[in-house]
């Protein structure tokens, strides 16, 4: 879940307010294996079947951040074209931010897997805003686009009545207190979680999924049709990797890597799922504490190893987290300000004049956007298999 889930927007928080909650108790993304059962039937050397990236459309933390359909025309261009992915991951909140990003991929031949996550609102509008969703994406799937749709992500964070808490801040204020009965809460997770798919299915006849953290998530995949989880695993063995993805599986259903990745700098991947947890937003401007070594080429060495894991055991989608983290500006000259490290981001946010909110910028790619376009192009060379179907 990183950034949260990372460095998503919930309503009314922004990602430093978030991070600065979530680094308090350590639950914004997995550290640590979910559970020690294994599962046989992994694939071997048949490769990803859809390869993707995560794209949100959150509204944005200041005015030059705002979204924007045109520079989200030329994103999805640029992850077609350049990145060579044949699937995004269309999630945030906005009814009309996803549709329009998941009608412009369907456009250009994308398979779509799309993913509304509002949160911190009364649940009946989660619901309602999920199957809003969830209806467009069953008219683009009978229009003939190749859709995959998820209900959510981690609802036990994002999700009122579920932890104690009405925003996604109090309910960490309650895991760092010890607050929580945990007998109820999973049992209100599950309960949700039902209520969700049973939207879901009620508007959307495809392939129907929920991105699950590796740790707390434990939902009734019996209800989906994928099982999704975002991975945010470190070891230092591949096989210790399969080992552990070998688990998800056991209910003989597809297995899609709904996120993972990690940030741009020396030990990033050895803090899994918290690598963004190096900000400190009490200052102003935030700054990168201590003195971490900032470097693109360790991110890229994970995420390409990653890549390799998941081709080689056959999973039917991996999406790279994430294509760009806007509102956490790359500043070369500056270390100390230099927040595009704390980010799982595989380009680089440059801002026109760096002290301006409202200043324009563009996006570089780093070096792991340039190892993740290698390996997805290597399957979409000509006579390599794409399918969108």
């Amino acid at each position: 879940m990183d950034e949260t889930k990372g460095i998503k927007q919930t309503n009314g928080i922004s990602r430093a307010r978030f991070l600065a909650g979530a680094a308090a108790v350590g639950v914004a993304g997995a550290v640590g294996p979910a559970g020690q059962a294994l599962a046989t039937g992994a694939g071997h050397g048949r490769g990803l079947r859809r390869q993707g990236v995560v794209y949100t459309v959150g509204a944005g933390e200041t005015p030059g951040t705002a979204w924007s359909a045109r520079r989200m025309r030329a994103d999805v261009r640029a992850i077609r074209d350049d990145l060579h992915a044949d699937t995004i991951d269309v999630t945030g909140d906005g009814v009309e931010r996803l549709t329009a990003t998941a009608a412009e991929a369907a456009e250009r031949g994308l398979h779509v897997w799309l993913q509304p996550t509002l949160g911190d609102a009364p649940q009946r509008d989660i619901l309602e805003h999920l199957a809003e969703t969830g209806r467009f994406a069953e008219r683009l799937r009978r229009q003939g686009a190749s859709v995959d749709f998820s209900v959510g992500c981690e609802f036990w964070l994002f999700v009122p009545g579920i932890l104690p808490g009405e925003t996604a801040l109090e309910r960490i204020r309650h895991l760092q207190n010890g607050t929580v009965d945990w007998p109820r809460t999973l049992r209100r997770l599950a309960e949700f979680t039902a209520k969700a798919a049973k939207v879901g299915r009620s508007v959307f006849k495809g392939n129907l999924s929920y991105a699950a953290a590796q740790s707390i998530d434990d939902p009734d995949w019996s209800l989906f049709d994928i099982v999704g989880i975002d991975y945010y695993s470190y070891f230092e063995k591949r096989s210790d990797y399969v080992r552990e993805l070998k688990q998800y599986l056991r209910w003989g259903k597809p297995l899609a890597i709904t996120e993972f990745g990690t940030c741009a700098y020396v030990g990033a991947p050895e803090t899994g799922g918290m690598g963004w947890d190096i900000v400190d937003y009490d200052k102003e401007p935030p700054e990168i504490k201590g003195d971490l070594v900032r470097s693109e080429r360790v991110q890229a060495e994970y995420v390409g190893e990653l890549l390799d894991v998941f081709a080689s055991m056959g999973l039917y989608a991996a999406m790279t987290f994430e294509f760009i983290s806007a509102d956490a500006p790359h500043r070369p000259d500056e270390p100390r300000l230099d927040l595009d490290i704390a980010t799982y981001a595989i380009t680089k946010a440059i801002k026109d004049r760096p002290d301006d909110p409202a200043s324009g910028w563009h996006w570089e790619p780093k070096e792991a956007f340039h190892a993740v376009a290698r390996r997805y192009a290597r399957r979409a060379r000509p006579g390599a298999r794409r399918d969108h179907g």
